[in-house]
């Protein structure tokens, strides 16, 4: 059997499956986010380290005995410094993390390989500007970083005792040469770094190392190989077979997120689409993303008063299929695809005394469905063809809101088996593919379908017009945005 550990925002997931990726046990630790200035979002990697600790002890024992390797995957852009000694030198800096919107354009008009060679614009969630953010209001603590780690690379450390990760999660540093899959020196130089600075770079199928003995007797297993892994996309993509080109899928988690995958290198940094190596060998992915998703549906449910985000979704479901003349702007976190805006708020408009906690809920769906709209939108400019999309993550698992999700892109969302769990498992199957290798298709099949949901015509015609509102209401209040930031 193999093991996969996703280092997720709002908890750790460790999944069990066996070599042809049925999952047979899987376990969740949450995690909790810091804000202690507006824009900022930090969490202290010590907590991912407990975490991951806590689900894998989880885990039934009689599974863990059988494990053969161990995958690793998690959220991207996470800054991690350490010192020359391993230390944690601050909280880590997360990738909806807002702060550095001057340092991004500093970067981008002064080195012009960020948009060659990194293939992205420099964006505020990346870690290159996190850095430069760093060098500039805290030059004590950057004269100390001795390595920079992502997120599920300082659990690596904790379990091997190495500094490695893999192509897809760098991607994602913005200082690497995308295309050539290396770090790239005048990037690095840009921020006032070196590759000594940098781990080293597999694929994610490759070896990075042993299980610690140490580790291994306290988990109760063997001490086995852990294998490079992913940023959570691409192993969402190991996890449904999004290998070849066109292959579609998208995630509901804290963010939201379409991912394609392309057998080459391409860009469309006008619409902020990202272009990354997948996690897979001579393989790349476009993606669209949206900082907040389900992390929307969670925070209404508070607001609603309800007790889940499954009861919200009931409420929502309630009151009738047809749209609410209110409208949400999902930008609790800034956005990225299409508006690359850290300064964009959440807002709900066109409330009546007729509006209550349905029709809230109801908007709140369908503006989140509104900004993956938009996102997928990117996407297609690229040139993409996209017939069908499967769907991970948390927020994979509600019909009702899976019509609106279809009806707003205007594609069939497929359901597999174990998509709630999906950069969990995704990295499993990286890990049984390093072990046993073998056909690539063959070690990514799909898995199997659980349901399928078409758009419904009927609202599909109806979001055009309130999709026109959508997008209009960002372009009016866009600039109001830009003086909120309070301290």
């Amino acid at each position: 059997m193999f093991l996969g550990i996703d280092i997720g925002t709002s908890g750790v997931k460790a999944v069990v499956i066996t070599p042809d990726g049925k999952i047979v046990d899987r376990a969740t630790a949450p995690l909790k986010v810091s804000r202690p200035h507006p824009l900022w979002s930090e969490q202290n990697p010590t907590d991912w380290w407990d975490a991951t600790e806590k689900a894998v002890l989880s885990l039934s024992a009689d599974h863990k005995c059988m494990v053969k390797g161990i995958g690793l995957s998690g959220q991207m852009h996470g800054a991690t410094l350490l010192d020359k000694d391993g230390q944690i030198l601050r909280p880590a800096i997360l990738w909806n993390d807002g702060r550095s919107e001057s340092e991004c354009a500093d970067l981008q008009n002064s080195e012009p390989d960020f948009l060659n060679k990194g293939g992205n614009p420099v964006m505020p969630g990346f870690t290159a500007p996190k850095l430069e953010w760093v060098r500039r209001h805290e030059p004590g603590i950057f004269d100390k970083v001795s390595k920079v780690l992502l997120p599920k690379d300082y659990v690596r450390l904790q379990v091997t005792g190495n500094y490695v990760s893999d192509m897809s999660d760098s991607s994602g540093t913005l200082w690497m040469d995308i295309e050539k899959r290396d770090w790239h020196d005048p990037l690095l130089s840009a921020c006032g770094l070196s590759r000594d600075q940098m781990p080293d770079l597999l694929e994610g199928t490759e070896e990075t190392g042993q299980l610690r003995p140490s580790i291994a007797k306290a988990w109760g297993m063997p001490s086995v190989p852990v294998y490079a892994g992913g940023g959570d996309n691409a192993a969402g993509a190991a996890a449904v077979g999004a290998v070849n080109t066109g292959d579609t899928f998208m995630s509901l988690g804290t963010s939201g997120v379409i991912f394609t995958a392309t057998d080459k290198f391409q860009s469309n940094i006008d619409s902020a689409v990202h272009s990354f190596c997948h996690a897979v060998p001579d393989r790349w992915h476009l993606m669209s993303v949206m900082l907040s998703a389900a992390s929307c549906l969670d925070w209404a449910s508070k607001l609603a008063g309800t007790s889940s985000v499954a009861d919200l979704i009931a409420l929502a479901e309630s009151r009738s299929d047809k749209p609410t003349p209110e409208l949400f702007l999902p930008y609790l976190s800034g956005e990225r695809t299409p508006h690359n805006d850290p300064n964009a708020k959440g807002v709900f408009f066109g409330l009546t005394h007729d509006t209550g906690p349905a029709e809230l809920a109801q908007a709140v769906l369908e503006g989140v469905a509104f900004g993956m709209a938009d996102g997928f939108d990117g996407l297609i400019t690229t040139g993409a063809e996209i017939d069908v999309i499967s769907v991970i993550g948390g927020g994979a698992q509600s019909s009702y809101w899976g019509k609106i999700l279809a009806s707003a892109i205007g594609r069939p969302l497929t359901y597999r088996d174990g998509a709630e769990v999906g950069p969990a498992m995704g990295a499993a199957r990286l890990a049984a593919y390093g072990a046993n290798g073998g056909a690539m298709t063959d070690a990514f099949t799909p898995p199997a379908i659980v349901s399928e949901i078409e758009p419904d015509a009927a609202l599909k015609g109806e979001f055009t017009a309130k999709r026109a509102q959508f997008r209009n209401l960002y372009k009016n209040l866009r600039s109001s945005f830009q003086g909120m930031n309070h301290a």
